[in-house]
């Protein structure tokens, strides 16, 4: 009678994976709104990337964690394009005055993208899921509406946007088609190194950084920025998308990213009193019906 028992209490806690990783990941805006005043997007991030290496390389060494031999390449280049292709993508954009909702419209047609590209996966979207990710589409556009204001941005913060968007695309789709199954914390390891060594190149040459880290401004807020990007943000977060990529079709996973800028529109009103209307509470719902038509078996 105990391992019924067990068995039930685990799928319990399954259910609340995806629910944990909408919170964490959508306090992605709320982070860079306080560090980003204090560093330059692609220094933040390189230290975020160093961070986690810091944290995860000696737990590797010390359990001896099996790499992904014959792999490395597949799972080093899945992690270029989730971590520093997308997050660049998004943080330089915010940097140079793109609005936080309008980005978060701009990579929420992710989940589309990714329905697209489902055939060469092998999957297969039902035309219930196709009607899931409209209506979710129409909830974060309901959500950022009263935020968007397209006075004086330039085509560079959109293009980044837009870069952002495709990488994390590519990078879901490439990592469930050639590396879906990897021990978490080798492949972490991998993806942020792979990630800090082409982030470096360009922190340096277009932020001038240097050894002395002179660019950024050592401010509590600042620290308590990057503590939480590298352990809740870049752990937490990233340890719980691979889980949901390997137990779950790439279009279900990706649909749970119409819940980001919804609940990221809650976090800012609560912490920052910014302006949450009837309309956006509307789009929340609709979001969340859509993203239950997509994921319901």
């Amino acid at each position: 009678m105990m391992v019924p028992a067990a068995g039930n209490r685990r799928n319990a806690l399954l259910k609340l994976v995806p629910l944990l990783f909408v919170l964490i990941w959508s306090t992605g805006f709320v982070v860079a709104k306080f560090g980003l005043p204090y560093a330059p997007p692609l220094t933040f991030l390189l230290l975020r990337f160093v961070g986690v290496l810091l944290v995860l390389l000696p737990l590797v060494l010390l359990f001896r964690a099996p790499w992904p031999h014959g792999r490395i390449r597949h799972v080093a280049l899945a992690g270029v394009l989730l971590q520093a292709g997308y997050l660049a993508g998004v943080w330089c954009a915010i940097k140079i005055g793109m609005p936080a909702g309008l980005s978060a419209l701009i990579v929420g047609l992710q989940p589309i993208l990714t329905a697209f590209a489902a055939p060469l996966l092998g999957e297969f979207v039902r035309p219930r899921q196709w009607l899931g990710l409209a209506l979710g589409l129409c909830g974060v556009g309901l959500v950022v509406a009263n935020k968007i204001s397209v006075i004086g941005l330039s085509g560079a913060s959109i293009g980044l946007c837009v870069f952002a968007l495709l990488c994390i695309t590519a990078g879901t789709l490439y990592q469930k088609r050639y590396c879906a199954h990897f021990d978490l914390r080798t492949g972490t390891v991998i993806q942020f190194s792979a990630s800090a060594a082409v982030i470096l190149p360009f922190a340096i040459f277009i932020e001038g950084l240097d050894w002395h880290l002179s660019t950024v401004a050592w401010t509590p807020q600042f620290m308590a920025a990057l503590a939480w990007s590298v352990l809740a943000l870049s752990i937490g977060a990233i340890f719980l998308l691979f889980a949901l990529i390997r137990r779950s079709a790439a279009t279900s996973v990706t649909s749970l990213l119409y819940l980001t800028p919804p609940t990221t529109a809650v976090m800012a009103w609560l912490m920052f009193n910014e302006a949450f209307s009837l309309i956006g509470a509307l789009g929340m719902l609709v979001g969340v019906i859509g993203v239950a038509f997509v994921v319901r078996k």
